[in-house]
């Protein structure tokens, strides 16, 4: 199965590439966001590392139940041939009702099909109050209207 764009990137499609991982991401949905990895994509997420499609739904399964009220904003840092690295930030509350912003930065290599082969993220959680929340659309896809992290600071 293939996922444009294509490598290699250029400002338009790795963009483009971003929002559409962003989308899937704010989705929720582990069946569908793992569909845009390859067969064997291997990852590195904060300390776990991740080999495959079923892991991969096993992992954001067990993370979208953690992770309460999940917004996520992706914005591109750079790009080149069949790699993009982005920034992001996320916020969600726990269990208990703490809210926390998480930021962070991932590095993708794509094959020649579009799918994602290699996900390497680090990530820092940052405890804030509900008041200081900024990512407050609708659950789903953030809206075209709300500002990116580069607008609000972050």
């Amino acid at each position: 199965m293939a996922r444009p764009p294509y490598p290699p990137f250029n400002a338009e499609t790795a963009v483009q590439k971003v929002r559409l991982a962003e989308d899937a991401w704010n989705s929720q949905d582990p069946e569908k966001v793992a569909q845009a990895y390859t067969l064997d994509s291997q990852w590195r997420n904060r300390l776990e590392f991740i080999n495959g499609r079923q892991e991969i739904v096993t992992f954001l399964t067990r993370k979208w139940e953690r992770e309460r009220d999940y917004r996520l904003i992706k914005e591109l840092w750079a790009f080149q041939d069949n790699r993009i690295a982005v920034r992001f930030a996320y916020e969600w509350q726990d269990q208990a009702g703490q809210w926390f912003r998480s930021h962070g930065n991932e590095n993708w290599e794509f094959d020649g099909d579009g799918l994602m082969r290699y996900r390497i993220a680090s990530i820092n959680d940052q405890p804030i109050s509900a008041t200081d929340r900024l990512f407050l659309w609708p659950e789903g896809p953030r809206p075209g209207s709300h500002i990116g992290l580069s607008s609000l600071g972050l």
